[in-house]
């Protein structure tokens, strides 16, 4: 099965989306050194149940996102897209991280497939 490894939630106010998630649910918050403003969640300790995930802008999306484990990217773009899915995004490479790209379902629910580099 392919897992859900992250997820991504939108704000309009970066800073007041970090304070308010630090503060409610005391997760950690760091800016991410990447090409882009990206703010990573650590949500629990490694090991435990759970996942992680980051604040981005809205620039960037409008809902949150989760993004989906796949062994090949390919593969999996071209399934979404026989099961009556559609591809929304150019597939992108984030620079040591992997290629992914958004996804909407068949129910208009946006999602995103990530093909880690292992």
């Amino acid at each position: 099965m392919n897992r859900i490894i992250h997820f991504e939630i939108p704000a309009d106010d970066p800073a007041r989306a970090i304070k308010f998630y630090e503060e409610v649910f005391g997760w950690e918050i760091t800016k991410w050194d990447g090409p882009f403003d990206y703010w990573l969640i650590k949500t629990g300790e490694e090991g435990e149940p759970g996942i992680d995930g980051a604040i981005i802008t809205k620039e960037m999306g409008q809902m949150i996102r989760n993004t989906i484990a796949v062994d090949s990217f390919d593969d999996f773009a071209e399934k979404i897209q026989d099961n009556g899915g559609m591809m929304i995004t150019e597939k992108m490479t984030i620079p040591g991280i992997g290629v992914m790209a958004s996804f909407q379902d068949t129910e208009g629910n946006i999602s995103a497939i990530m093909e880690p580099i292992m």
